[in-house]
């Protein structure tokens, strides 16, 4: 077995159970579960891949497993990553997920983890259980809330409340902590008493996103002689309510404000909004999934502002990655993003006519100044601040490359970090390190 540290007390039973660690080769294997990632993801393919790689800098072995259609296991930037045969949810623009029970299993009894890490609370929950019967410490990222979801799908706020209730009761007992990037998601644990929960913000690449991107002959290009280029970088789905984007365009040319819109992304929705856009003779451009992050930055970039509806947001990367590159950008009141916002854009109700009026109301800024106020809260937000914070929420050393200081304000937590379940006889994880 690798050297071991000692874990604080804590978890049903008490005393302290033995960890790897100790230096070069002695790192965590943390092995990380994931659905709903394919080649067009955004935000969580994003937060996966700079997470592994994080990881992967601080001495730990990141594994990743997600579905796909076939088999498949590679060693890349982010570390290892295990692709299972899953089926595509219909419905969801290709989604797929790890549904054979058995071979995921199995599949974890063979890694033998350390630590495991998953982001799916509903179809993978059970791994959480898998992990407290083989006593190995789990986490479940919660990238969206659940009452948020069902509220976007049509489920009345009242009922939607008691079923998130009863499924985070449950996520809450199958994992030994819960990770939230913002006080927002974290409502829904506190909420039903859950005491495990810790908070890790997301992080965004402020090397690839920067104003210095900014670029007028693009701007103008999509812009096609119209004085204000919107910017829509997200899925196009239910959830995400990119309508309210088209809407909010409508509002603003009947009010005179001569503004162009510019997609970015996909979804099953994507074919109704391009019909809504030509019936209603609307100036949008579609450019369906940007697979080219520096492209996708360029974008970003030159937009005059960037819009957000999505309502159930948790954290918004796409939004985050805006602001890096000096673009205000309204969102949801309903979402987290206020929250991730600050000053640096504006927020609003979740209604065309809101969402025009908040437009409005940043282009009557000086651009200078806006600009400059987005680029300056996304610097408060770092991968490298982001993988200390999940690194902590395992136990584990934090990355030994750190951001510069003023761009570090101190990691939230809104209850005190709790120990993770204590292991009083080897886990089958340990006897096969053996």
């Amino acid at each position: 077995m690798k050297g071991a540290r000692a874990v604080p007390e804590g978890g049903p039973g008490g005393g302290a159970f033995p960890v790897p660690g100790g230096g070069p080769g002695g790192g965590l294997r943390i092995v990380r579960l994931a659905n709903f990632v394919t080649a067009t993801s955004g935000g969580l393919r994003t937060a996966l891949d700079q997470l592994g790689r994080g990881y992967l800098a601080a001495g730990h072995e990141p594994v990743l497993v997600v579905p796909g259609d076939v088999a498949s296991d590679h060693h890349t930037e982010q570390g290892r990553v295990i692709t299972l045969p899953g089926p595509v949810l219909p419905g969801t623009g290709g989604y797929r997920v790890l549904a054979d029970r058995r071979r995921v299993a199995r599949l974890l009894d063979e890694l033998a983890p350390d630590r495991v890490e998953v982001s799916d609370r509903t179809t993978l929950r059970w791994t959480g259980e898998w992990a407290r019967r083989a006593r190995v410490p789990s986490a479940m990222v919660s990238h969206e809330t659940a009452d948020g979801v069902l509220r976007t799908w049509g489920v009345p706020p009242a009922l939607a409340a008691r079923a998130a209730d009863r499924l985070n009761r449950r996520t809450a007992w199958a994992f030994a902590r819960i990770v939230c990037t913002t006080e927002w998601a974290e409502r829904e644990f506190v909420r039903i008493g859950a005491r495990n929960v810790v908070r890790a913000p997301l992080g965004v690449d402020l090397e690839r996103c920067r104003p210095g991107r900014r670029s007028t002959v693009l701007r103008a290009r999509y812009a096609d002689g119209e004085r204000v280029l919107l910017a829509l970088c997200s899925r196009l789905s239910v959830e995400k309510r990119p309508g309210t984007a088209l809407d909010a365009l409508a509002e603003l040319r009947d009010a005179g404000v001569r503004a162009a819109l510019v997609v970015a992304g996909d979804g099953p929705l994507r074919g109704a909004l391009e019909r809504r856009a030509r019936e209603r003779r609307l100036p949008v451009r579609f450019l369906g999934h940007v697979a080219d992050r520096e492209a996708l930055a360029d974008l970003q970039a030159a937009a005059d502002v960037c819009l957000a509806p999505g309502p159930a947001e948790t954290f918004g990367l796409s939004a985050l990655e805006a602001l890096a590159c000096g673009t205000p950008v309204v969102v949801s009141a309903s979402s987290a993003l206020p929250e991730v916002l600050g000053t640096a854009g504006a927020v609003a109700a979740d209604t065309p006519e809101a969402f025009a009026a908040a437009v409005r109301g940043l282009l009557a800024l000086p651009e200078a100044a806006r600009r400059a106020d987005a680029r300056a809260r996304a610097e408060g937000f770092t991968w490298e601040r982001s993988v200390a914070a999940f690194l902590h929420a395992h136990d584990a050393a934090p990355s030994p490359v750190r951001a510069p200081a003023h761009v570090q304000p101190p990691v939230p937590a809104a209850v005190p970090l709790p120990s993770l379940p204590a292991r009083t006889a080897p886990s089958r994880s340990e006897e096969a390190r053996r």
